[in-house]
Parts: structure tokens; sequence; C-alpha cells
């Protein structure tokens, strides 16, 4: 089936029609009453097709676009990342009775300890107009029998290839909560043997939560880096529903002192 569009020829068509009804709605006042009533039968059912096209449009036209990267970057970012779950569908959009170390795409794991999983991973489609991200993240939680839950997103070789401790580590996340929980966000890095570990508490007075990790408070050995990771850790999640409507990752060189 051919696309609709608007070439040169649909172009002139779409003038005359415009044209020709915007004539008869100028001449309706003295317009022929039987002509009038088969005018306004075809107007009625143009008019329903238009509707829908446009509630349509404007519903889809409304959503972030897929595949988005734009996010609020420092001006001086030399990385800006947003995982892959919150650009686009995933071919797995849904875990339930999650089971500890399932991974929902390729960046994002889930670790727990729990003897019994009451426990769900869902993406979803972000419908709200501030959203930038096309896509988000629910966490519901039920039953929770163990110690620990967390969210661990591995950070991809550009982010973190040329680290060094003269740089800092920006983690931006938009939560909502049924009820108020402490999160926190743990840097790893791994380098050589060893793994440098730095915990930041999201802030929970806002709907945007934001944490910066400052390298130069670190005992990185620049040479020997070898992967990094966050563990996004929550605590005393029982019963509750945790949406990451959006995760971005920038990291920017300090000012010098």
């Amino acid at each position: 089936m051919s696309k609709i569009g608007f070439g040169l020829l649909e172009g002139r068509v779409f003038s005359k029609t415009l044209a020709k009804w915007a004539r008869a709605a100028r001449k309706a006042p003295t317009t022929e009453l039987p002509i009038l009533r088969r005018q306004r039968s075809k107007a009625r059912l143009l008019k329903t097709h238009l509707d829908r096209l446009i509630h349509t449009a404007d519903n889809r036209l409304a959503l972030p676009v897929l595949g988005s990267t734009s996010f609020p970057k420092p001006h001086n970012a030399d990385w800006a990342w947003r995982p892959e779950l919150w650009r686009g569908p995933l071919a797995t959009p849904g875990l339930s009775s999650v089971k500890t170390k399932s991974m929902l795409g390729n960046e994002v794991t889930l670790f727990h300890d729990c003897d019994r999983s009451e426990l769900t991973l869902r993406q979803l489609r972000n419908q709200r107009e501030e959203d930038l991200a096309p896509y988000g993240l629910r966490l519901d939680v039920f039953k929770f029998d163990g110690s620990f839950l967390s969210l661990v997103i591995d950070l991809p070789d550009e982010g973190v290839n040329g680290l060094k401790r003269t740089h800092l580590l920006r983690m931006d996340a938009i939560v909502e909560m049924e009820k108020p929980i402490e999160i926190f966000a743990r840097l790893n890095i791994r380098h050589g043997p060893n793994t440098e570990q730095m915990v930041r508490e999201l802030p929970l007075t806002e709907e945007s939560h934001r944490v910066e990790f400052d390298l130069a408070y670190s005992n990185l050995n620049e040479k020997r880096v070898e992967r990094a990771w966050i563990d996004i850790i929550f605590e005393g999640p029982e019963m509750n529903q945790v949406v990451l409507r959006d995760l971005t990752f920038s990291r920017r060189p300090r000012a010098h002192l």
C-alpha cells in the first residue's frame, strides 16, 4: 500500500479541497437547505476522520522520541549516556518473580537475597509531557524477606576509557515512589585486583535526583581501570512500587583548584 504524503500533486488537491470547504462555509448562511443538508452530512463524515487523526497524532507526538539521548548535561562533559532500557523498547519488556542476577536488557541486572521472590520488573512507556526518556522502569515489591535489593547498571567502555581522578561522575534520576524509602547509589570501579567504591544517598526532597562522585577523593589507579558499574540500592522496599522515569550518566573534568 502506498504511503500517504503531500507531494506536489497531493498539495494541489488538498488546496482545492480546502478552498472548496472554505467557500461552502462562507456561503452557508444563504445556501439552499437541501444543498446545505448534503454538505452537513459530508462535513460530519470528514470531521470524524479528522478528529481521530488529530487525537492520535497529538498523543503520539507528545511522547518522547524513541532512541532519544536528549537530557541536560554539564557544559564541559566529555561523556554522557542514557542506558538502553530508557532509550527504546526491549525484546523482553518485563519479568515476574524475578530471581537474583536476572537481567532486563543488556545493561540492567537485579540482585537480591530473598528466599521467595515477590518482585516484578517492567519497562513502561513514558507519556508525561515533561519526560525526556522514551521509557521508564517500574519495580514492584510485595513481600520482601531479604536483606538487600539493588539494580546494577554496567557502564559502557566509553564511560570508562580515559577515566581519571580529575573526573566528576554524575548520575541523574527521576524517581517516583508509592511511599518514601532510602535509595543509595554506589559507584564501583575495578582497577587491577582492587575495586574502588563510593556511596551517595539520593535526595528525596525532589522528584529529580542527582548525585556526583568526585574521583579526586578515591584511590583510583588510573592506569589499571578495567570496568565500572553503579549499584542502585533500595532500603526497606517491601510493599512498594518504584518507577525510574529516567536514568542518565555524565562525566566531566573537575575545575583545577
